[in-house]
C-alpha cells in the first residue's frame, strides 16, 4: 500500500494539520482521499485495496469494503499500515461502527446478509441473513441494539437484533431504500428510498414509518445533524442536497452539489456538511448554518462517501 499517512502523522506533530480529517473512499481509482476539514483542502490520498467502497472511523483506525476482492480491510490511520484484510463476502458495500467502538457491521450483496465483526480485531462474530436482496447499508442504532438495513432490492427496512445476531423485523418504506440515519436519542430514524423518489421517518419504538417526505430524484445518503433537529438527504439525479426539519418533517432548504451525491458525513460539531459526488469526482463542502455549498474539492474517480473522525 503506498500510505501518505505517516507524513499526515508527522504533520499533525508539528501542528500543520487539525483534526478532525473527512476520508473519502474512491471506487475506480482504489484510493483514499484525505481533506483537512479545518482548512477544506486536500491533504493527501493513499492507494488501498482494488475498489474500496464503504468506510467507518474509530479508535484511530479506517475500516473499508473492498467491492472487488470481498474483504473488510483495517488500516491504522496513525501508522499508515493495513493491520490485516478480513474476507467477508462478495460485493461488500456498506460498514457501520457501533457508538462503543466494539462492533462493526458490513452490508454483503451477493448472499444477502450482514456481517458481524469485532472491532477492531475484525473477528467475524455472526453472518445474519437479511429478506432484503442486495443489501446496501447496515446501520447501528445509536445504543447499538438494531441494526437498520436497506437493499437495492427491497420496499422495507430489515431489523437486526444485534444481541440476538437475528432478523427480528422489517418496516415497509418506498421502493429501493438506501442511506439510514438515526436521531441522536435512538428514536426515530430516517430512510431515503431511491426509486419512491421519498424519505421515510420511521418511529423505532413503533417499527413504523410515521412519515413519507417527498425528496428529489433518486434520493440516496442520510446525514442527520448532532442536534436531532435536521436531516440531510442527497439527491443523485438532482444533483443537489435537501434539509428536512425533523418536526414537522418537511423539506426546509436546497442546494445544489456536484453530480451524483452519494454518501455524506458531517463534523462532529454539525457545521459542515461533506457530500461525495460520484460523477463529479469531488466532495461538495456544505455549510449547514446558511446552508450554502461553501465550494467542491477534487478527490479521486468515483467517490463513494465520506467518514469523518
Amino acid at each position: 500500500m503506498r500510505s501518505l499517512l505517516p507524513l499526515l502523522a508527522a504533520l499533525f506533530a508539528a501542528g500543520a494539520i487539525a483534526e478532525p480529517l473527512a476520508y473519502v473512499p474512491n471506487e475506480k481509482t482504489a484510493s483514499i482521499s484525505i481533506i483537512d476539514t479545518a482548512s477544506d483542502e486536500k491533504r493527501g490520498e493513499f492507494a488501498i485495496g482494488q475498489r474500496p467502497r464503504g468506510i467507518a472511523t474509530g479508535g484511530g483506525r479506517l475500516y473499508l469494503t473492498d467491492g472487488k476482492t470481498g474483504r473488510l480491510l483495517i488500516v491504522d490511520s496513525a501508522a499508515g499500515t493495513l493491520e490485516r484484510s478480513v474476507a467477508v463476502g462478495d460485493s461488500p458495500e456498506g460498514v457501520s461502527l457501533s457508538a462503543d467502538g466494539k462492533l462493526l457491521a458490513v452490508a454483503v450483496e451477493d448472499d444477502n446478509s450482514v456481517v458481524l465483526l469485532s472491532a477492531p480485531q475484525g473477528k467475524e462474530l455472526a453472518r445474519i441473513q437479511v429478506h432484503g436482496k442486495n443489501p446496501e447499508h447496515a446501520v447501528f442504532s445509536p445504543d447499538g441494539r438494531w441494526l437498520y438495513v436497506s437493499a437495492e432490492e427491497a420496499e422495507q427496512v430489515d431489523v437486526i437484533d444485534v444481541a440476538a445476531q437475528r432478523q427480528v423485523a422489517s418496516i415497509a418504506v418506498g421502493k429501493r431504500p438506501r442511506g439510514i440515519g438515526f436521531t441522536p436519542d435512538g428514536s426515530r430514524a430516517y430512510v431515503a428510498c431511491e426509486l419512491a423518489g421519498k424519505v421515510y421517518a420511521i418511529d423505532v419504538a413503533r417499527r413504523q414509518a410515521i412519515a413519507e417526505i417527498a425528496a428529489g430524484q433518486y434520493p440516496n445518503g442520510i446525514a442527520v445533524h448532532p442536534d436531532g433537529k435536521r436531516v440531510f438527504v442527497s439527491n443523485g439525479r438532482d444533483a443537489s442536497v435537501m434539509a428536512i426539519d425533523v418536526a414537522s418533517n418537511t423539506v426546509t432548504a436546497t442546494v445544489a452539489v456536484g453530480k451524483r451525491p452519494w454518501n455524506m458525513a458531517l463534523t462532529p460539531d454539525g457545521g459542515k456538511l461533506y457530500v461525495a459526488n460520484g460523477r463529479s469526482n469531488s466532495v461538495s463542502v456544505i455549510d449547514t448554518g446558511r446552508f450554502e455549498k461553501l465550494r467542491d474539492i477534487a478527490v479521486g474517480e468515483l467517490p463513494w462517501g465520506v467518514s469523518i473522525r
